[in-house]
């Protein structure tokens, strides 16, 4: 029977603020993938390398980061707590799956549902030390799955809990962190509690308050950079947007974490490089779930209306694919722009995005006062998602994307008339940085391109051997 008097401190590794996850992760994934592969050796030194100016900007008095903070970054943060690279069998490091697919879609909710789904009690985070601990106490629960379950029982009840309930009786309960308890159970005393005016605190003695419930807003903070909360002061709520994704971690509330770490035996260090070596490799994957975790504008809380023809070819709805959604957001605020300027000039807003091969997604017209009113524009659209706004105002903000050859190419041929859109969908609203004259921005230095494929060609003087499937089997030519 479930005793929410048992407690039991469960730590995971320390993550940065709400804004500063959001920057630092597209800064890490850029890092990563420009260094990768490499032996473990290099890769600690380029990361540090690269990351060090970034850091030293934070600093007011502008001082290099401690080797601690580095090594903070690296193997805390990027490596521990994101999963976004791994040591493999030959002793390189390389991007993990998690990564890539980050630097492919921009979508910074979709990267934590995924390391919410896998994160479980107990793991790899903690030195040896608290990972003993753990086995010792029976720790055997993923947390997520079970948390949201009684959240769902709380929503079906009108009830919304507080961070306070979700970590007194949730995330350091010990039972709950056994698996012996079940979400109906461990609701039932939530509530008993409240009708008896009971409110309970996680007290551990000559130690402050932070210390108690640092662990406990840490695990919800990765929630809801997730997109799946929405936390408001002391009140942590479910995201009415995410009800799909949230249904399916709650379902596997009493699914025991696919990690096993009972079936390995940590008598010995050669057992605990092993087992460390494997979580490290089975958490930097993506889950086989990651699919289902793509986040569209409308789970932000953002709807892209589409209107006039664009909106007959969707079948009058006002909601658009998910990979188009940063190029239809672009596309009406042109048409908007240029309207409200001359409205003989909107059909002059074109949405190209499913032509192959031209480099940008809209052509509008520039639509401003002067002579060159009507001269063309071009406008490659490149989107992102994420929980918090985007701060110019911070001297290390930093951000990447990805174009092709093709968009490189127009950049070059249009200069001042070609503009990237930067569009950021966040909770509630969308920020849009635009940015033109690309080539030259490169050459000034104020912006760094860099070639991230190879073209090979070649003909038959390179061709070492040919082999053929027949219908009779396979030929070596």
């Amino acid at each position: 029977m479930y005793n929410h008097e048992n407690q039991y401190r469960c730590t995971i590794v320390r993550g940065k603020s709400q804004s500063e996850m959001d920057d630092l992760l597209p800064l890490y994934a850029k890092i990563i993938d420009s260094i990768c592969p490499c032996d473990v050796k290099n890769f600690k030194s380029a990361f540090d390398n690269a990351i060090r100016p970034f850091l030293k900007a934070k600093e007011k008095d502008r001082k290099d980061p401690t080797q601690k903070t580095l090594d903070n970054h690296r193997t805390e943060n990027a490596g521990t707590l994101f999963g976004m690279y791994y040591t493999a069998d030959d002793g390189k490091v390389y991007v993990s799956k998690r990564t890539l697919k980050f630097l492919s879609d921009s979508d910074t909710p979709a990267f934590f549902k995924d390391i919410c789904y896998k994160m479980q009690f107990p793991n790899e985070c903690q030195k040896w030390q608290y990972l003993k601990d753990r086995i010792y106490n029976k720790i055997n629960v993923r947390q997520f799955p079970f948390l949201l379950k009684v959240m769902l029982l709380a929503k079906s009840n009108n009830i919304t809990l507080t961070s306070r309930e979700i970590g007194y009786y949730i995330l350091n309960s010990l039972d709950v962190l056994q698996g012996i308890a079940n979400p109906l159970e461990v609701y039932d005393a939530i509530i008993t509690d409240r009708n008896n005016s009971i409110e309970r605190d996680i007290i551990v003695p000559d130690k402050e308050r932070s210390y108690n419930w640092q662990h406990i807003m840490e695990q919800i903070n990765l929630l809801e950079f997730a997109n799946l909360v929405i936390i408001d002061k002391d009140e942590v709520s479910l995201n009415p947007n995410e009800t799909r994704v949230i249904e399916l971690f709650a379902k596997e509330y009493n699914r025991k974490p696919i990690f096993d770490v009972y079936s390995y035996d940590l008598s010995t260090v050669s057992d605990r490089k092993q087992f460390f070596s494997e979580w490290e490799e089975y958490f930097s994957a993506l889950s086989d779930k990651e699919k289902l975790f793509d986040t569209t504008a409308e789970a932000l809380g953002v709807t892209i209306e589409v209107s006039g023809e664009e909106a007959s070819e969707h079948g009058q709805t006002s909601t658009v694919e998910i990979g188009d959604e940063g190029e239809r957001y672009v596309y009406e605020y042109e048409k908007r722009r240029v309207s409200a300027f001359n409205f003989r000039l909107a059909g002059k807003v074109v949405h190209l995005g499913k032509t192959r091969g031209l480099g940008y997604d809209i052509q509008s017209v520039v639509a401003e006062t002067g002579d060159n009113a009507e001269f063309v524009k071009y406008i490659e659209v490149k989107a992102t998602k994420r929980v918090t706004a985007p701060d110019l105002t911070k001297s290390d903000w930093i951000d990447t994307l990805n174009i092709t050859r093709n968009e490189w190419v127009a950049a070059q041929q249009w200069g001042r008339s070609y503009s990237i859109y930067r569009v950021y969908f966040i909770r509630n609203a969308v920020v849009m940085f635009v940015f033109t004259d690309i080539a030259q921005k490169c050459s000034d230095n104020v912006i760094t391109a860099v070639p991230m494929t190879y073209r090979i060609d070649f003909n038959n003087n390179a061709v070492d051997r040919e082999i053929r499937e027949l219908a009779g089997g396979v030929v070596d030519v």
